[in-house]
Formats: structure tokens, sequence, C-alpha cells
């Protein structure tokens, strides 16, 4: 098809319809320059406006990027143009939405009746002093920098506000490849170019973290440990080195994902600590404590975290007290501290246990950490049907690489034992030559 017929019509609405069709149908590719607002309202004789309002609302879909010098180009990963949910179809096994058990999560009911119900009013604190004081253990217990702390509503909230206190439209951010899609959603909608960074399982390659700092981006996103989809975490001697590499870019915001916290199997180190430049570490408590406690401590730079508190008096103001008094009582109750250590053991065996028993069908997969397995394939699609013909749901790679091999992602978090020796005997039978493919 040429660019004309792909515009029958040429109102903006329509003229989203025409720019997406056309990235689908490989007409333009992810990271192809797109025509400026003058030059395409030029060819198909509409006014700047129209093509411009079309523009806006197609970098809010995550479909394009502006890049500033470089001008208006697709987006690496389309997030319109990808599938929506990794949620199987009825009938099959779900190991495929990256839920945590919820048996293995601890119950709120006695912390909810011991909660002091005193309403709030606008006048109010932003945050709870207990919360602040008991994050400060934690991150201090894992050498993270915590003068300057800010509550908000989970993980991709706080990455939101993080950067959008410090980046602009157009701007460069380093991601983990693999990585989470959420991130590459979220980074997109903002207007900001992504640079995938290549990682094994300790974490980003400092070879392509150099390479990625080559292209002067503001921000790096970067998982510390429970990395989804792949298990990856930080060892201490790799975070030694990345900070290195780091610190010869002073004006880079160091952004940390904290997501999977005390469950993840194991303690977290951080590229922030003794970090000169803008940096922000957001430990979430959705993945231990459970995804109806939306909520996230953040530790950063003073003048990052000075910036996202004024943005919360403008908008939301806070996080619900309500909330933050449960997690208080939840993360001062020694019998759900020791319900999250014996969650962080039992996710920790039921990665191990897949991944041995797939060793000895001489099949390889990876899962440091976390509640995922990533299992490197040859074909994503063909593996992920055929287990589906076998009754189990597992995520094709797709949506969470961009240069990195295929692989699917296998969500082990509620798998039983007994379960396990099929699911591995049906992965094996798939033909998976795994051997030849992994994280780099």
């Amino acid at each position: 098809m040429t660019l004309q017929e792909y515009f029958p019509e040429r109102t903006a609405v329509k003229l989203v319809d025409g720019v997406e069709s056309a990235v689908r149908d490989g007409f333009w590719s992810p990271g192809d320059r797109l025509p400026t607002v003058r030059a395409l309202a030029g060819e198909l004789d509409v006014s700047p406006a129209t093509v411009e309002s079309a523009y806006r609302r197609l970098r809010e879909r995550g479909v394009i990027v502006g890049e500033r010098r470089r001008g208006t180009r697709v987006a690496p990963k389309p997030s319109s143009l990808m599938p929506a949910s990794s949620v199987p179809p009825d009938g099959l096994r779900d190991l495929a939405t990256g839920n945590p058990d919820p048996k293995l999560l601890p119950p709120i009911e006695d912390a909810i009746r011991s909660i002091d119900k005193t309403p709030r009013l606008y006048t109010d604190e932003l945050f709870d002093d207990r919360l602040l004081e008991i994050a400060r253990e934690q991150f201090q217990a894992d050498a993270v920098p915590c003068e300057h702390l800010a509550v908000v509503s989970g993980a991709m909230d706080g990455i939101e506000r993080v950067l959008r206190a410090r980046l602009r439209v157009g701007d460069r951010v380093l991601v983990e490849d693999p990585g989470f899609p959420g991130v590459f959603d979220q980074l997109t909608a903002l207007g900001l170019a992504l640079e995938p960074v290549r990682i094994d399982q300790d974490g980003p390659l400092p070879d392509d973290l150099r390479r990625g700092l080559s292209t002067k981006p503001k921000a790096l996103v970067v998982t510390p440990r429970a990395q989804n989809p792949t298990g990856a975490a930080l060892t201490e001697s790799r975070a030694a080195e990345l900070r290195g590499i780091i610190q010869d870019a002073p004006q880079l915001l160091v952004v940390e994902d904290d997501h999977a916290g005390p469950i993840a199997g194991l303690p977290a180190q951080s590229l922030c600590t003794d970090r000169e430049g803008p940096w922000a570490h957001i430990r979430s408590v959705s993945k231990s404590l459970g995804p109806d406690l939306r909520l996230a401590v953040v530790s950063g730079d003073e003048e990052t975290m000075r910036d996202v508190r004024a943005r919360q008096l403008v908008g939301m103001r806070w996080v619900s007290h309500i909330l933050q008094r449960i997690v208080v009582e939840l993360w001062s109750n020694a019998e759900v501290l020791a319900k999250l250590r014996k969650a962080e053991r039992t996710y920790a065996k039921r990665r191990q246990r897949l991944i041995g028993l797939l060793a000895e069908h001489e099949v390889r997969a990876e899962g440091k950490t976390g509640l995922n397995v990533w299992l490197p394939v040859i074909e994503e699609a063909r593996v992920v049907r055929e287990l589906a013909a076998k009754g189990w749901g597992v995520t094709a790679g797709e949506r969470f690489r961009f240069a990195s091999d295929p692989a699917v992602r296998i969500t082990v978090a509620n798998l039983k034992k007994e379960e396990t020796l099929q699911l591995a005997d049906d992965i094996a039978r798939c033909g998976v030559a795994s051997r030849r493919a992994g994280l780099a």
C-alpha cells in the first residue's frame, strides 16, 4: 500500500488509525522516522493542527515517540499494537499472569481492625511517620540512602512521578532487555525514547550499559532483584562495576524498581549507594503484601524527592492513610514477617524445582529470584501453542524483548509440587532447544 492509501479519511481519529495500520503492516517499522507535522499535513491536504492532534494521541497510546532533534519516530515497541494482556484462555492452567500466590499473602483482617481510624484532613501531613521510620530501617539494611522519602501508589506510580519530575518529552531512557512491558508502555506514553540494555542473570551487562550511555540518555530504569521476566538480580560485584560506570554520567537519573521487596529471594544490591547524581529507589508492597495494598516508599536525592512531593501537593496529595496504617501494622507484626520469610523460601523452591527438572531434560531455564522462570526457546509462538494444547498457559517473550533472544515466561508463584514434574516433561516434549539460546 502507498502512504495515501492508509489515510482514506482525514480526521485526527482516522489519521491515528492510519498510522497504526501502517506500523502494524510494516510500512513503518519500530524506530523509523515519521514525516514532520507540516510535511504530513501537506501530503494529506489537511491542517497541521489535525496532524498534531493525531500525533499527540499516538504518543499517548505509546505508538510513536518524539526525540527532539531526531524528530518523531515509531516507538521501539509500539504498546497499543502489542497484546494487551497475558491472561491465558479459559481452561488453561494460569502460569502467565505474574501474580503472587494468594495463599502466601499475609491476612490483613487483624491489621484493619487494629489501625487508628481517625479521619485525615487536607491540612494533615502527607506521610505516616511510623511508615517512614520502618522504611528507613529497611533501606539502611540494604545500604540505600534514605534521608528523603515519599509514599506513592505502587511501583509504577513511583516510576512515573520520578521521571515526570526530572525528564521531558523526547528524553532517552535506558531500559532492561528483556524487561517489564508495563515500564516500556509507561515510558512511551510519557513521550520518552527507549534505549534497551541487555542483561544476564546478574543484571545489566557492563559493556552494553557503556554503549547505552553513549546515546546520551537522561535516565536508567533497573530492577535490582526479582527482575521481570527473567528473575535476574544484581550481585555485589556487578552492582559495584555498574556504579563505577554510571559515575561518569553524573546527570543520569537512576531509577530502581524493587517491586518484590522481601520475597525476592536475595538482598537488594543498589546502584544508588553513595550516588552523587539524581536517583530514586522504589520499594513496593504489592507482590509481598498484595496488589490491593497499592503502596510504595520512594527514597531519592533531595531535589528529585522535593519535586515528587511538590507534585503530590497539587494533585492527589497523599496515598490513603488507611493503606499506610495497614502497611505499618503488617510490617510491625512478627507473624507477618515470618510469613513473608516463608513466602520467600516457597517461591525459591518452586523456581528451583522447575529449573532443576528441566535441567534433567537438558533444557536450560533461568530464574535466580522472583516469581517467574525464563525459558529460552527458538520459536515462542510454537512453544506457547504446544503448551496450551497440553493445558498450560504461559506468556510469549515478545512483549518483554527488544534484541534479546526469544523465550517464554512461566510464572511459578502458585505452581504446585505435583504439577512441576508434568510441566517439565511437557516442556521437554515441545522440543525446546534452549541450550542454543538464553540471556546474554
